[in-house]
């Protein structure tokens, strides 16, 4: 099994196997991830561990996704004896009572077969382990790993290892060995499919492959560093170059270099501003949002020319004309004249459509100049880049990994220029990491580990398919908060208690269906599988349809009824599983046939598309037999919820936080209730402060940070007034309540 992209693919779509898609740097894995939607038929959202990471995978970031705080998560039932309620310490306990998800969250969670986690070398152990829970808790499978959900983790642990602090190591040592992603709990009962791609892109040179690969696995050897200093160079040298970047430790010295090259010039600045519409925040803009310019400023594109190819990641250029807003660049070694055009970035969250289909939503868009000053760059943020020419300036290297992830940024030997001469002090990789890869890096042995799985796969398929506990837990649960005493509709409950009924009387000939399956897999009867496979489909198909009808039948006719919002919330959930349940059911037969007959290419495409069609189909029916008398259209309902909801009684302060919990942000319940911004986030405020909600299901963490830090540096009985002022306006009142209300309990 050679073709490891090929092979990550067919793990990807024929097993429930964890994978970890490895590689040295320039070997393929972001060009596997940005084609990934083409590849598999697998449900799944992407997510990266910081804002840049995120948006440079097409992705959202994991506390975003997964609404956790910036603490720290202890697999343990207990806190340590010492712990007190302001310290930034969590466990699945207060994860749940304090930082809930919102409907919206768990609905997407709930919809995903395949979770894909990009720049995996930064993510810790422990923050994984609060995935782990986050996803149990919404699928509510605690049996398996991330409640069933296949992970795709994407990355190179050679290049930039997790953070964690010593104070935090202190007290994470106890539940693990490293910080590294692989050691976390939920990884321990279930082994990573380890696939590391092995032909490299980026470099064509041999003898600079085996110097890489020799720095990479600790195994240089003084010939490998002696080569690599002949290319050391002299001040002198190095001040006569022309196009070139120079790759150092310290953001610090990256900034000096750059506005000392910058302050050099003697041509006017120019200031290109960004054109920032929605929420993007600042902690995840792309590049700056004012980029000072100058003609004779060397600048690096930071984003790849898709449609006309004139420029990659990385490239240099030099600006030689700027007039009336416009940018005239040279590029490095062709000397083409290219005119600089603004390029778009979004900021999106996944969400649910209204027939249960998952959805991106842009939210934001950033649009700049897609480049930045490049006399200098750290060694951290040229990860992803790929050089023809630099100067590597990594005398005062500090973490594993910087010397290696600075030289393999270049094509080969020849543009390699050495600021200061290499020692073997300065070349670490963590011994742990080599330990890990070693010991799961077994090629060979993939085939036979691809078919192990792949019976596993089809096994857990028929299982889980035709399991319907999951639905009747949901409906039990339901019904005891829901009791029929508290609504005016007498039909509630009964509506519920017959979906639940229906599917209970089945239970006994599913279990023994569910049994045949399995046994008909074990003794390889494919062929009578198949047709009991498609029988059983098509029975199941017709009962969750049915009863879909009646939940969608029993959700319009609740709209037109008062004080219900929670209830309908918790109705749309039920269909949203309903929903998955008939998409596993259809996709069953073609599912097992593709793999038992070792199909390469699996499109279910077409029966997503003829779900939609027969849903909307289902609607137009449900719509028709409502009586006109007892159906409000909630379009025209919504105009006036606002004050109809004051009116009756309806604690405000509340009816914000409910609405908040449904996934709407504090602008759409501003909208939805008639009332200003302001004084839906001074609602919020009061909220956190009451432990009601978590900051982060409504602020983005920069913002949060940004304000928490503030607020810190001010006196002790400095007020909201003090801390606008010294924002200078950027954010309102109830934002600014919200994070002091924060800092005070997490200080």
């Amino acid at each position: 099994m050679q073709d490891f992209l090929s092979a990550a693919a067919r793990f990807i779509n024929t097993t429930a196997s964890h994978i970890f898609l490895t590689g040295k740097a320039g070997t393929g894995k972001t060009t596997f991830l940005k084609n990934l939607p083409a590849l598999t038929h697998k449900n799944h959202i992407v997510v990266a561990p910081t804002g840049i990471a995120a948006l440079n995978a097409g992705g959202v970031t994991i506390h975003s996704q997964f609404l956790l705080p910036p603490f720290t998560f202890l697999p343990d039932r207990f806190l340590p004896d010492d712990f007190s309620e302001g310290s930034r310490l969590i466990n699945q306990n207060t994860l749940a009572r304090k930082h809930p998800l919102n409907s919206v969250r768990k609905q997407v969670l709930r919809s995903i077969d395949l979770l894909v986690i990009d720049e995996v070398s930064m993510l810790r152990s422990d923050l994984l382990d609060a995935i782990d829970y986050r996803m149990k808790a919404a699928k509510g499978n605690f049996r398996q790993s991330f409640g069933g959900v296949q992970v795709l983790f994407i990355g190179d642990l050679y290049q930039l290892p997790p953070v964690v602090k010593n104070e935090e190591w202190m007290i994470l040592q106890k539940y693990y060995n490293s910080p590294w992603f692989y050691e976390a709990k939920a990884l321990q009962a279930e082994p990573l499919v380890y696939i590391e791609l092995d032909k490299i892109f980026r470099q064509h040179d041999q003898q600079f492959i085996d110097i890489l690969n020799n720095l990479r696995n600790n195994s240089a050897t003084q010939q490998d560093i002696d080569l690599l200093n002949q290319h050391v160079k002299s001040p002198n040298e190095i001040q006569k170059l022309t196009d070139v970047i120079t790759l150092t430790t310290h953001n610090y010295k990256a900034d000096e270099l750059n506005q000392k090259e910058l302050k050099s010039l003697t041509s006017a600045s120019h200031f290109v501003d960004a054109h920032i519409e929605g929420d993007f925040p600042e902690w995840n803009y792309p590049v700056q949002a004012t980029i000072e310019l100058k003609e004779g400023a060397q600048i690096m594109f930071v984003r790849n020319d898709n449609e006309s190819k004139v420029y990659f990641n990385g490239k240099l250029a030099t600006v030689k004309e700027i007039k009336d807003d416009k940018v005239w660049v040279e590029l490095s070694d062709s000397r083409t004249r290219y005119q600089l055009k603004r390029e778009r970035w979004e900021n999106k969250r996944y969400t649910i459509s209204e027939g249960s289909n998952l959805e991106d939503e842009v939210i934001g868009s950033f649009e700049q100049y897609p480049v930045k000053l490049a006399w200098a760059i750290t060694v951290h943020k040229s990860q992803g880049l790929t050089f023809d020419k630099a100067i590597i300036d990594v005398g005062q290297a500090f973490a594993d990994g910087q010397v290696y992830v600075a030289l393999s940024r270049l094509r080969s030997l020849d543009g390699l220029i050495l600021r200061t001469r290499i020692n073997s002090s300065t070349i670490s990789t963590d011994q742990q990491v080599v330990a890990f890869a070693r010991e799961n890096h077994k090629p060979l042995q993939l085939a036979d580990v691809m078919k192990n799985r792949q019976q596993e796969f089809i096994s857990q398929l028929l299982d889980q398919t035709f399991d319907f506990t999951s639905i009747t837990k949901e409906l039990d649960y339901l019904q005891k908060n829901h009791r029929e005493e508290q609504f005016s509709e007498e039909t509630m409950k009964p509506v519920l208690q017959q979906i639940t009924e229906s599917l209970e009387t089945e239970k006994i000939n599913t279990d023994r269906f569910r049994r045949q399956l399995l046994d008909l897999l074990v003794a390889s009867d494919t062929i009578f599988l198949h047709q009991r496979l498609l029988k059983g489909s098509a029975y199941y198909r017709t009962i969750v349809i049915d009863i879909l009808k009646k939940l969608l039948a029993h959700i319009e006719l609740m709209r037109a009824k008062k004080k219900t919002k929670t209830y309908l919330s918790q109705l749309t959930e039920i269909d949203q599983i309903l929903s998955k349940k008939l998409e596993e059911i259809d996709k069953a037969v073609y599912l097992v046939d593709a793999i038992l007959t070792g199909e390469e290419k699996i499109d279910l495409s077409a029966l997503t598309k003829l779900r939609a069609i027969e849903r909307t189909k289902i609607l137009v029916e449900v719509k028709k037999e409502i009586p006109s008398a007892s159906y409000t259209d909630p379009k025209r309902r919504k105009k006036s919820s606002g004050t109809k909801r004051k009116s009756d009684g309806t604690n405000t302060y509340d009816l914000t936080i409910e609405l908040l919990n449904k996934g709407l942000s504090a602008e759409q319940i501003s909208h939805e209730r008639k009332l200003t911004v302001g004084t839906i986030e001074t609602h919020l405020a009061k909220a956190v402060a009451e432990d009601k909600v978590s900051i982060f299901s409504f602020m983005q963490e920069g913002a949060v940070m940004e304000i928490v830090n503030a607020y810190r540096q001010l006196p002790a009985e400095a007020t909201s007034k003090d801390l606008y002022e010294w924002l200078k306006s950027k954010y309102g009142y109830g934002q600014l309540r919200a994070a002091m209300a924060y800092s005070k309990k997490v200080s």
